[in-house]
């Protein structure tokens, strides 16, 4: 009984230890709220979203992410894939527009896209507003992109 009690301290111990450390790892200097862009990020407001975490201002944030997630919400799920992108959780393998190999890169709302040509990224530069984080970062892109997030990243 007392090796079981044991392992279980020394494994919770564990686990809180990676989730600090994971925690610790996210910067989030100049990282904006996903529901209110004018107020910071933090690190205690969060939720997981596509193995990784959106961070939020305060308490309602995240309730109303959730619901507009749960409702197609396509403007702010392109804004949680950009925070995931922005705080170093998810990585692009391909284009956001043709899935190609990367060689070139624009920044959009902060946040690094690449793009296999020149063609793609002249595409992305003359999209505006909702409508470029959209077409960069929503979910079709995500997953055009290749993105990465949590352990597969590099």
């Amino acid at each position: 009984m007392k090796a079981r009690s044991l392992f279980t301290a020394v494994a919770s111990i564990a686990v809180l230890a990676v989730t600090l450390y994971a925690a610790d790892e996210i910067k989030l200097d100049g990282i904006k709220c996903v529901m209110n862009p004018k107020a910071a990020a933090k690190a205690e407001k969060s939720v997981d979203y596509k193995g990784g975490k959106v961070f939020f201002c305060c308490d309602n944030c995240p309730k109303g992410f959730a619901k507009k997630i749960e409702a197609g919400d396509k403007l702010v799920a392109a804004k949680g894939n950009a925070q995931l992108i922005a705080t170093g959780q998810a990585k692009q393998t391909k284009c956001v527009f043709t899935g190609g190999a990367l060689k070139t890169e624009l920044t959009v709302a902060g946040t690094k896209v690449q793009f296999c040509c020149d063609n793609c990224k002249g595409k992305a530069a003359k999209l505006e507003g909702d409508d470029q984080l959209v077409a960069l970062f929503g979910d079709a892109a995500f997953e055009k992109g290749g993105f990465k997030v949590g352990a597969d990243k590099e």
